[in-house]
């Protein structure tokens, strides 16, 4: 079932490439490009969370947060307006899933097994993550079990619930939450 790029409903359309419901939310989801590049159902969730020097999850006030307890999360503008920790985190969940490639970046660019990994990702929204040499795959995914593996010397992380991954808004590439 596709959903919604921007209010997450299920998408009923003729146009199999339809990324909104109605031109409401494609409307609504061009305005927030605008101001942010992070996919619109991911900005419009409580699902936001500070992060510690050492990565531990926190609340807006500062105090520990939990990958599991909705409250202990935020709305995106009361955790961006936060000085709490060093960074924004996403928990993942509620459709929501995250690939992590671990140091597949070499003076900004994917080495040559990211590259091919990457190719079946052409229109995902994509991040820098924090260290400045992996990369965040965004995308739709139903709750699973995370898997960590290798391929060819690449780190491979895939989550869909239970946990929380770091937010930079340092685009890699521009694109909408699809599945993983």
């Amino acid at each position: 079932m596709r959903e919604c790029g921007y209010c997450g409903r299920s998408i009923v359309r003729k146009n199999a490439h339809a990324v909104y419901c109605s031109d409401k939310c494609r409307n609504y989801a061009r305005r927030l490009k605008l101001r942010s590049p992070i996919p619109a159902r991911m900005l419009n969730s409580d699902r936001w969370i500070r992060y510690s020097p050492k990565k531990v999850p926190l609340k807006i006030n500062g105090h520990p947060a939990s990958s599991t307890d909705p409250n202990t999360w935020s709305s995106h503008r009361e955790a961006a307006a936060s000085r709490a920790g060093i960074g924004l985190g996403y928990v993942l969940g509620d459709g929501i899933g995250c690939i992590d490639l671990d140091h597949c970046l070499i003076d900004g660019q994917p080495n040559d097994t990211a590259t091919a990994y990457l190719e079946t990702y052409t229109r995902h929204y994509i991040e820098i993550s924090p260290s400045g040499d992996g990369l965040h795959i965004w995308g739709t995914a139903e709750p699973d079990h995370g898997t960590k593996r290798q391929i060819d010397g690449l780190n491979i992380e895939r989550y869909s619930t239970g946990r929380y991954i770091t937010i930079t808004g340092n685009v890699y590439q521009h694109g909408d939450l699809l599945p993983l």
